[in-house]
């Protein structure tokens, strides 16, 4: 039976400034972002997109996903707490972050910033497309590091004792994303844009691909203890999943329909 190891959620100590490993795990997708963007971009015959767009790209995506994730998990997640206590919406260092609200924002971002540089948004989607996972990984990384969203109980051999919440095996479900929303999902997308596509078909790749893997790993991780399962035995994730994989079939037969 495997043990979480109850990493100390502080990488390294400088006099009074503590830099946490979530920290590290964000910054290091960001820097996955420019490097692997750079590589795009020299693989692109669009001399519109170049690496100052990529940089830009950066600042409104970390605003995005920010603004996004804090409001989604607001929204999603606790809208009868947050209404009742909504100065607390501000207080983003207590925790609360959502992954569909950070995508919906960076939607928004990407629409907005695509209008300014006078480009399809879908354009902008489809070049960073690939470059997400790498950051999904880092991130789920940092999940497991802290030791939460842990998984449910599980009898499987790999099962995962988390001391911090109880002392029943549970799955590792942190690892799971890292390995499929993370790992899977960049090589499939990665591999599928270096051929030339029809205008959003690389983003409704990744709109398939994430929301199908996030909803196949919800069966193992643990519901949120105050919202539980909800109708049809599935979680808030699943429910904000599967619209992600809807669109995401529209969206590619209708690109592919626009090039027949």
């Amino acid at each position: 039976m495997l043990v979480h190891p109850q990493f100390d959620p502080v990488a390294l100590h400088l006099g009074p400034l503590a830099i946490h490993w979530y920290g590290l795990m964000y910054l290091a997708g960001f820097m996955a972002f420019l490097w692997l963007g750079r590589k795009r971009i020299a693989t692109l015959n669009n001399p519109q997109i170049n690496a100052k767009l990529l940089d830009d790209l950066l600042f409104y995506g970390v605003l995005g996903v920010i603004l996004g994730g804090r409001l989604g998990y607001v929204l999603f997640y606790k809208a009868g707490y947050y209404s009742s206590h909504p100065l607390e919406i501000l207080a983003v260092w207590q925790g609360g972050m959502s992954f569909h609200g950070g995508f919906l924002g960076v939607l928004v971002a990407m629409v907005w910033f695509g209008h300014k540089q006078q480009l399809r948004w879908l354009q902008i989607t489809d070049f960073i497309a690939p470059l997400v996972p790498p950051g999904l990984a880092f991130g789920r990384l940092g999940n497991f590091i802290n030791g939460e969203l842990w998984g449910r109980p599980t009898d499987v051999p790999w099962a995962m004792i988390f001391p911090k919440v109880d002392n029943l095996p549970r799955h590792p479900s942190q690892l799971y994303e890292f390995a499929l929303e993370g790992i899977l999902l960049f090589a499939l997308l990665w591999l599928y844009a270096r051929k030339p596509r029809p205008t959003g078909a690389v983003s409704g790749l990744f709109l398939i691909g994430y929301g199908s893997f996030r909803f196949i790993v919800e069966f193992t991780r643990e519901p949120d203890d105050f919202l539980g399962l909800l109708s049809l035995g599935m979680s808030m994730g699943q429910w904000l999943s599967l619209p992600m994989v809807v669109a995401g079939v529209l969206l590619m037969v209708l690109s592919y329909r626009r090039t027949a």
